[in-house]
């Protein structure tokens, strides 16, 4: 049966925007044969001016897209690629969470380079930067749970901007990866398995970085700090809930001995009467047996983050990027017992004087303070 060509131009253009081809044989009526030697000989016939083949008609919405785009820039702008690099690079600032770095730097002609340089030179003590990116984290993070933390980075975009957010999917993606957040899709066969084994190395916390009460959560991690020549391995141990370190050791060896003793000062220090969890990653010292007995013989429930997920522990991750910035950084140590003293009078500022963004500016003290003080005002009632 033959067909006209307006007939093979509908069905290809069809075909290209991604109709089944069962369901566009059943509607023309041509045999699947046909179809697929039409798009066979698509690129070298004459029709190629008129429809394109599959693979350039998805080039050429990229394209299409990424002129839009560069036109938006324009228009958003207050000046144009002509005007001084100072100028332009100001402009750009202003537009950097809304679109993708290479479209701002194409639609006004600026090296990647030096745009990149100019925002970390201003990001530092910028704090429009850092209340927009606070915000942008909260809006980010709302989407993200009521989604049931299924959305990746464009859809929490595709989002945003339906309600009013310009954003682009590349802030949106850097802003997640700060916060740990990954979809639940991209780990659900790993979670599924680990779920079935019996109960072993499980991720029980699931980044729930909060708690209603004091010991409920206990997060707890090893880093390495040298110190001429010699390597010393700090342990510590925070409340989930108030974000205070409840115990820390200082040792020459990462060792297991290391762990339990911290663990140990801890639990004399708070002596825990209700359920308690323990999370850590999946360092040989936490999952040693040694280790677990000892978790077990206090009734303890202990919470492993997953391989290759840092983000999993990630209070006791920034407690140590606070730590390193805050002190360790800072000073030139005469001598073992000036670190140890030095890491010791930290922690009294850390838990004491400091005050926690997280913890609405109370640092760690006043936040179980304040605790105690409902408790005990509910209990006089």
């Amino acid at each position: 049966m033959a067909h006209t060509a307006e007939v093979k131009v509908e069905a290809l253009r069809r075909l290209v925007k991604g109709t089944p081809v069962k369901e566009l044989c059943r509607e023309s009526n041509i045999p699947r044969s046909t179809l697929y030697r039409w798009s066979r000989d698509l690129e070298n016939s004459n029709m190629t001016s008129e429809v394109p083949s599959p693979k350039n008609y998805e080039a050429l919405q990229h394209q299409v897209k990424k002129l839009e785009n560069i036109i938006s820039v324009l228009k958003s702008a207050k000046c144009t690629v002509h005007a001084p690099l100072k100028e332009k690079l100001l402009e750009l600032e202003l537009l950097y969470d809304q679109y993708d770095v290479r479209t701002l730097c194409e639609a006004l002609e600026v090296s990647r380079g030096t745009f990149y340089n100019h925002i970390l030179r201003n990001k530092r003590g910028n704090t429009w930067f850092e209340k927009r990116r606070a915000e942008y984290r909260i809006l980010i993070r709302d989407v993200f749970h009521e989604y049931r933390q299924v959305l990746g980075a464009e859809k929490i975009r595709t989002v945003l901007v339906q309600r009013g957010h310009q954003v682009s999917t590349e802030y949106v993606a850097r802003l997640m990866k700060e916060m740990g957040l990954s979809s639940i899709r991209t780990t659900a066969k790993q979670d599924f398995l680990n779920l079935r084994e019996s109960g072993k190395k499980r991720n029980v916390l699931r980044q729930q970085f909060s708690a209603a009460r004091p010991n409920e959560v206990w997060v707890s991690d090893v880093t390495c700090f040298r110190l001429k020549d010699r390597n010393y391995y700090i342990c510590i141990i925070l409340d989930l809930f108030s974000r205070k370190v409840i115990a820390h050791k200082v040792s020459k060896k990462n060792s297991t001995q290391l762990i339990t003793s911290t663990f140990k000062s801890a639990w004399e220090e708070r002596n825990p009467e209700m359920e308690l969890l323990f999370h850590s990653d999946r360092g040989a010292q936490y999952t040693s047996h040694r280790f677990q007995e000892l978790l077990r013989s206090h009734a303890v429930v202990q919470s492993f983050s997953n391989s290759g997920k840092p983000h999993d522990n990630a209070v006791a991750e920034s407690f140590f990027a606070s730590l390193k910035k805050e002190e360790l950084y800072r000073k030139d140590y005469a001598s073992e017992p000036d670190f140890r003293r030095s890491i010791s009078a930290y922690m009294e500022f850390y838990n004491m004087k400091r005050p926690h963004r997280t913890l609405k500016n109370r640092t760690p003290c006043q936040m179980e303070e304040d605790y105690q003080g409902v408790m005990g005002r509910s209990h006089g009632k």
